[in-house]
């Protein structure tokens, strides 16, 4: 159990959430939180409370994923759905520049990558706050930086929710990156659904969020309503029924490279590309050109790409990675190996992701399982 000083604390009523909403949005902020459409929970752009998802939670199983009706009227009552955060921060399209043949030249045009308003992000989960964190590393931290992202991220404010429940298929207390948010956010909110009334346990986690709590009606929290939102957190960790054993795992993976599972894995892999879409840390890239047919105006555009493509690996001669086993093999050797070396952590937050969203349901902890010998206790091939 985890246990914060009670002075950090704050309870918010329910029916304040659109007060939150208000106070956010009148400091600048574009709104992005998640809403009910297309029969998922999706992050989209919000002006009120009654947008959010009340009395909606999600059923997750590999390769399957329902929502259904709560018994009550939780607003965050769900996990997490095909979106991350990544969809803002690291979008999958973005317009590089734009030119235009002038005579004999082309002049670049005025090309704007920035956002009009900064992002306010409504619902992070903790899993998703870890996420963030990597691609921090990998976009920011390192030789180069990449401005289109670190603009957007310089000016977000992440207003986390702590999970009070869990999918079958998260497993982010074993990757050390949940259900708790303890950091990365601006303020926490657990949601407290009880006898005690339908109200927010919220945590400030920087200047901006005790800015945006001061303008909002709260009471101090008690002990007793600490203890409840502890316990209710580390309720979600008990419900986990999914786990990665990462102890050496990036030897594990370097040396068994022509292991057997990995042909049993690219006999159900479709190469869909679904897994690293929906991850909220793949962050690769390809760049493309082109022009209009009468060839006097051209852009640039950089798209998300996936390993899973076969011209990711495309160099003079060909592709390098032709079959769907080179393909796996790279996305999760790279996502729970490799990527230590690069960038000195896993690749992999826990959020499951990759499991709801596989159309074959194939599972990532039970792969690593398979790999170390170790029986299979979830009952897939």
């Amino acid at each position: 159990m985890i246990t914060v000083a009670q002075e950090q604390h704050a309870i918010l009523q329910a029916k304040q959430l659109q007060k939150l909403i208000e106070a956010v949005s009148s400091k600048g902020y574009e709104i992005l939180g998640p809403t009910v459409r297309d029969g998922a929970i999706v992050y989209d752009r919000m002006e009120s409370a009654e947008e959010l998802p009340a009395g909606w939670t999600d059923e997750q199983e590999p390769g399957r994923y329902r929502l259904k009706r709560r018994e009550d009227q939780a607003v965050f009552g769900y996990v997490v759905g095909p979106q991350s955060w990544k969809k803002y921060l690291h979008p999958a399209e973005v317009k590089l520049w734009a030119a235009e043949r002038q005579g004999a030249t082309f002049r670049i045009l005025n090309n704007e990558t920035k956002t009009k308003r900064p992002y306010a992000f409504l619902g992070v989960r903790a899993c998703e706050c870890a996420a963030i964190a990597i691609q921090d590393r990998v976009l920011l931290e390192d030789k180069y930086r990449d401005p289109i992202y670190q603009e957007r991220r310089s000016r977000a404010l992440v207003i986390a929710v702590q999970c009070t429940q869990a999918a079958a298929t998260c497993f982010c207390a074993s990757m050390g990156t949940g259900p708790r948010a303890k950091a990365g956010f601006d303020l926490a909110l657990t949601e407290l659904v009880s006898p005690g009334g339908h109200r927010f346990v919220v945590e400030t986690g920087s200047k901006r969020g005790a800015e945006v709590l001061a303008e909002l009606q709260t009471a101090p929290a008690t002990d007793a309503d600490c203890h409840e939102a502890e316990a209710a957190v580390d309720g979600a960790a008990a419900q986990q029924v999914r786990r990665l054993d990462t102890q050496g795992i990036k030897d594990l993976l370097y040396q068994n490279f022509e292991h057997p599972r990995w042909d049993n894995v690219a006999a159900r892999c479709l190469t869909c590309a679904n897994c690293t879409m929906v991850c909220p840390t793949c962050f690769c890239t390809a760049v493309e050109d082109v022009t209009d047919v009468t060839g006097n105006h051209a852009e640039r555009w950089r798209r998300l790409d996936s390993c899973f493509t076969q011209s990711f690996s495309y160099i003079h001669g060909g592709s390098i990675r032709t079959s769907s086993k080179a393909r796996y093999r790279q996305w999760m050797t790279h996502k729970l190996a490799s990527w230590i070396d690069q960038f000195g952590t896993s690749g992999c937050v826990g959020c499951g992701r990759c499991i709801t969203w596989c159309p074959v349901g194939i599972d990532i902890t039970e792969e690593v399982r398979a790999i170390r010998g170790e029986e299979n206790t979830h009952g897939k091939p």
